[in-house]
């Protein structure tokens, strides 16, 4: 049975999961009817956060250019440019077993590719989720539903999953940055030059 969350909700992962080693990310999204001319691509990322809550480099970094962290740890499926179609757009692999020590947190994050040369936000998308799925059995264990809270942002903080004790716990996070990319980099110690 799926937990739906809300903002600021926290819920035990491997906990209460305790079979839980491997687990999809799936993020989805739609775009509102829009005559700007130009097609939305949103990416999907993941931050590889260390005890200081930063990032040490781009092996800490999977996204789109780089798919793969820590020897199959993280796995990026590959960037959808269009957002078309049910279901998940971008999905991120997890395996729990694989994740180093020093990785106390794992931030996952959506920004609109390109958004201030083609002038959109976050305002402009709608029906965005993030749903965690055992990718063992195929079930989903959770999913949280963005709701319609942004304007201007052109990048969101969707969620974070972040240990405790020898646990992962996963949060709803739901906050919204301006400046894309380049700014979460940044919120997460990385230079995006």
């Amino acid at each position: 049975m799926t937990i739906s969350l809300a903002k600021g909700q926290r819920i035990d992962l491997t906990k209460t999961n305790p079979g839980l080693q491997k687990a999809i990310i799936g993020l989805g999204w739609d775009t509102n009817k829009y005559t700007g001319g130009d097609d939305f691509d949103l990416d999907a990322s993941a931050f590889l956060l260390h005890e200081n809550g930063k990032a040490n480099g781009i092996e800490d970094f999977v996204f789109y250019n780089n798919l793969t962290a820590y020897s199959g740890a993280l796995v990026h499926t590959g960037d959808n440019r269009d957002g078309q179609g049910e279901g998940d757009d971008e999905q991120i692999k997890i395996d729990f077993t694989k994740i180093p020590g020093a990785i106390q947190r794992i931030g996952i994050t959506v920004t609109i590719h390109d958004a201030q040369s083609r002038n959109q936000n976050f305002g402009q998308v709608s029906n965005a989720f993030v749903r965690l799925v055992d990718e063992q059995t195929g079930s989903e264990i959770l999913r949280y539903d963005l709701g319609e809270d942004f304007s201007v942002e052109t990048a969101v903080v969707v969620c974070e999953l972040y240990r405790h004790g020898e646990d992962w716990k996963f949060q709803a996070v739901g906050a919204g940055f301006s400046g894309g990319l380049a700014a979460l980099a940044q919120n997460y110690g990385l230079d995006a030059k």
